[in-house]
């Protein structure tokens, strides 16, 4: 019996044992084992130093087409994504009304002007009639002073030329009054005249109708929108852009754009202008950077990420942006010496895209580790570098 205790308890130590040899592994192979490492090589190559901004597709000069009166649209001669050429008809009004408005002005414009013939004759007859008193009068005159005819005649022939006098001023006052009612009557016309053409809407400029907000028989009003029309020369995306980066832009600088529908294919474009404007909650305002070219489909609005060049250097020293770590404030990598992690303190230039650029601290050839998540290595912590991933 006492054998079979001893045994017993023999058995349950060894697996004591046994499973204190595998913890200890386990602790040693965490702990103390070499950690699979990723290598990056310093390198020398050219780095460009960019700003990013986020922003959209907008059109330098857009404006809303709609009507100068009020009106139905009796036909729509172009629809949203159509281009259209300067003085090009877009839409016409139901024009019967004024028409009608055009007709009867033309009528009254006619009797002014037969009006005016009257009265122009009048003034004609009024002048032979002055005309034939006026010699009347003189040889009236000649008489009265030979004694052949009496006083009172020629009171007669002197009343007789202030009559065709008045008649005649008469008649020329009637001819002015009738010619400022011809003004008026031409005015009319011209002024339903133009009402009529305001019912046939023109394209203000060369452009893309990019909205189309009216259909055939909808009621319009002076000032609401039918279509939205944009000038193609001139598009360019809006960006935001911090401000703390407003000292190192400026018009003419190099950019990249990148739309959301491609993110794998940049468009090159150049700095057009910055805004004097920063928006007073997010500190940010606007530059607007110009693609040379656009997407074979493009949308305004389209959401887009601009890249602008703001320093180049073509022979720097080079290292992935990603090797950078921060330690206490203090800027610098991890690099494998002897089999273990030693921290290494960097002073860093340029930042590029994908690289940053290394002022002081590391040497070409030399190979920075990184491991892939978040884990991060304690300095002197055995390595192992396991894949090799080139500097640029």
């Amino acid at each position: 019996m006492a054998q079979r205790n001893l045994l017993r308890k023999g058995v349950q130590w060894g697996k004591y044992l046994f499973l204190l040899a595998v913890f200890t592994g386990i602790v040693y192979w965490v702990r103390f084992s070499p950690l699979s490492v990723i290598g990056h090589s310093v390198t020398r190559g050219a780095v460009t130093s960019e700003v990013m901004g986020t922003g959209t597709l907008e059109a330098r000069v857009q404006m809303t087409v709609s009507s100068k009166i009020a009106g139905r649209i009796s036909a729509m001669l172009v629809d949203q994504g159509d281009e259209v050429q300067e003085g090009q008809v877009l839409l016409r009004l139901d024009d019967s009304e004024l028409k009608q408005q055009v007709e009867i002005a033309r009528s009254a414009l006619a009797a002014v002007n037969a009006s005016v013939a009257r009265v122009e004759a009048e003034v004609v007859r009024t002048q032979a009639v002055l005309s034939q008193i006026q010699a009347d009068h003189q040889r009236d005159r000649k008489l009265f002073a030979s004694r052949i005819i009496s006083a009172s005649d020629m009171d007669k022939s002197a009343q007789a030329l202030e009559v065709a006098d008045a008649d005649l001023a008469k008649s020329k006052a009637s001819v002015m009054e009738v010619k400022k009612n011809l003004i008026v009557a031409q005015n009319t016309l011209d002024y339903h005249l133009a009402r009529l053409g305001d019912t046939v809407i023109k394209a203000p400029l060369s452009g893309l109708i990019v909205r189309r907000d009216r259909e055939p028989g909808d009621i319009v009003v002076p000032g609401s929108s039918i279509f939205m029309l944009i000038s193609t020369k001139e598009l360019w995306v809006s960006a935001w852009v911090d401000e703390t980066e407003m000292s190192r832009l400026a018009p003419g600088q190099n950019a990249r754009v990148i739309f959301r529908s491609e993110p794998d294919h940049p468009y090159p474009g150049k700095v057009m202008r910055l805004g004097r404007e920063a928006d007073r909650e997010t500190r940010q305002f606007i530059v607007d950077v110009k693609p040379d070219f656009l997407p074979a489909t493009w949308a305004m609005g389209q959401r887009a990420e601009v890249f602008i060049e703001t320093a180049h250097k073509v022979d720097a020293v080079l290292l992935p942006s990603k090797a950078i770590l921060r330690d206490k404030g203090k800027i610098g990598v991890l690099l494998e010496e002897g089999g273990r992690v030693a921290w290494r303190a960097v002073k860093i230039g340029l930042r590029g895209r994908e690289e940053v650029e290394i002022l002081e601290g590391l040497e070409p050839g030399q190979t920075v580790i990184t491991i892939s998540g978040s884990k991060e290595i304690p300095a002197g912590r055995r390595v192992k570098v396991t894949s090799h991933e080139p500097g640029r």
